[in-house]
This record gives C-alpha cells, sequence and structure tokens, in this order.
C-alpha cells in the first residue's frame, strides 16, 4: 500500500471555486508549509503520513485534496481513489488558492502566505 512516486495527471481534479472557504480539504504539505498558511476548513496530513494516518481522514462524500501546487495532492488523490475513497485534486493547490484570494489562517500567528 504505497503512494505513487510521481505525479498522476489523470486523476479527478476539483476547482477551487466549487469549495467553500472553510470546505473540509485535505492538505498534504509538509509542517512548515501548513504552518506559514493554509484553507481554514483544511485537516493536515503530510503526504509522508498519509498511508498510517489514513484512519484519521473525515467521511465526505469527495474529498478535495491539495499541496503547494498539485503535485503532491494528485499523488495522494491517485492512491486514495485506489484504496476506496472518492478524492479529487484541488486545481492549482495552494498557490491557486492564494492568487484567487481565498481565505488562509496561520498556526504562526503573522499574515498567512503560501510557499
Amino acid at each position: 500500500m504505497t503512494i505513487p512516486a510521481d505525479a498522476q495527471p489523470d486523476v479527478p481534479q476539483i476547482s477551487r471555486d466549487e469549495l467553500d472557504d472553510d470546505a473540509v480539504i485535505l492538505d498534504v504539505r509538509n509542517q512548515d508549509e501548513w504552518d506559514l498558511g493554509h484553507a481554514p476548513g483544511a485537516i493536515h496530513i503530510p503526504l509522508d503520513e498519509l498511508v498510517e494516518r489514513r484512519g484519521e481522514l473525515p467521511e465526505v462524500d469527495v474529498l478535495p485534496v491539495t499541496c503547494r501546487g498539485g503535485g503532491r495532492a494528485s499523488r495522494a488523490t491517485a492512491w486514495l481513489n485506489q484504496n476506496g475513497w472518492d478524492a479529487a485534486n484541488v486545481t492549482d493547490g495552494m498557490l491557486g488558492w492564494k492568487a484567487a484570494g481565498r481565505a488562509l489562517v496561520s498556526e504562526q500567528g503573522g499574515d498567512p502566505d503560501v510557499m
């Protein structure tokens, strides 16, 4: 049960415009990226911990998955869909989320950002 090593271009996609600012989104970025800024309703499980922490995933109809730009999220989405979840990669990741002016929160107490 391993996550693909490379980006997966053929996974289902979901536009950030289809999601509320506080939507439940799986964010698979690293801890420092998460701490700097993330979507308000997101849950954080880094990609390298996803297999072990899959029991923490929320029960939703479709689980949107995000990372910085889409590569890691596409890998997570492929693995999730192969293992019984209905997941979709958030188009353009958190960089696109920020560029669209969507809400961000920070764990560091400063102005949230995406790196």
